[in-house]
C-alpha cells in the first residue's frame, strides 16, 4: 500500500467537508452533544484560515493507492494553551478500512517531517483508540522524548463536553 499526503486545495473543500461528516459521526460517540441538523448532517465548517495559504494552517488528504483514506489538519499552535509551541494536530482522521495498517502512523510521521518545531497533540481521554495511537506513535517518533499531561487543566484544552483533553508536547525541530 502506497500512502501519500496531498495538500487540500481550496477547490477540494467540499471533499474535505464530506470526510468531516464521517469524522463527526465517529466522534459523536465521545462528544455526545454533537447532533445532526434537520438534513441529517453535522454541517461542520472548515475554518477559513485553512484556505488562506498563510503557511500556518495546512490541511492534507491522506491517500492510499490514490484513494481517499482520511485527512490531517496542522495548525499554528502559538495561541493555544499555556506553553509556546509551533504546531498542533488540529484534526486527524483515518477511515476504518485503513486503520491498523500503519497508514495513520505513516501520515503522522510524514506531517512531522514537513513541519519542524515544537508540537502539541491533544485528544479526548474517552477516545481510547486515539489515546493508544497518539501515545504509541509519538513515543516511537520521539524515542520517548515527550511530555504527556493527562486531563490538562488549562481551559484551552477542554472539549465542549467539559472534559479536559490529554496533551502531548514534544520538539522535532532537530529532525530525526
Amino acid at each position: 500500500m502506497q500512502m501519500e499526503l496531498k495538500p487540500v486545495e481550496p477547490n477540494k473543500k467540499d471533499i474535505l467537508l464530506n470526510l468531516f461528516e464521517k469524522y463527526d459521526y465517529e466522534f459523536s460517540q465521545y462528544l455526545t452533544f454533537l447532533d445532526v441538523n434537520e438534513l441529517g448532517l453535522y454541517n461542520d465548517e472548515v475554518p477559513s484560515c485553512y484556505w488562506q495559504n498563510d503557511g500556518k494552517h495546512v490541511a492534507y488528504f491522506i491517500e492510499v493507492d490514490k484513494k481517499l483514506a482520511g485527512f490531517v489538519m496542522v495548525a499554528d499552535a502559538s495561541t493555544v494553551g499555556d506553553r509556546k509551541t509551533d504546531f498542533m494536530i488540529d484534526e486527524f482522521f483515518v477511515m476504518y478500512k485503513y486503520r491498523r495498517l500503519g497508514i495513520g502512523k505513516q501520515a503522522f510521521f510524514d506531517v512531522l517531517k514537513k513541519h519542524r518545531g515544537r508540537w502539541q497533540v491533544y485528544y479526548h481521554p474517552k477516545n481510547t483508540p486515539a489515546v493508544s495511537f497518539w501515545e504509541k506513535a509519538i513515543n516511537e517518533f520521539t524515542r520517548g522524548e515527550y511530555e504527556l499531561i493527562n486531563s490538562h487543566p488549562h481551559p484551552d484544552y477542554a472539549h465542549g463536553d467539559g472534559i479536559s483533553r490529554n496533551v502531548i508536547f514534544f520538539d522535532n525541530s532537530q529532525g530525526e
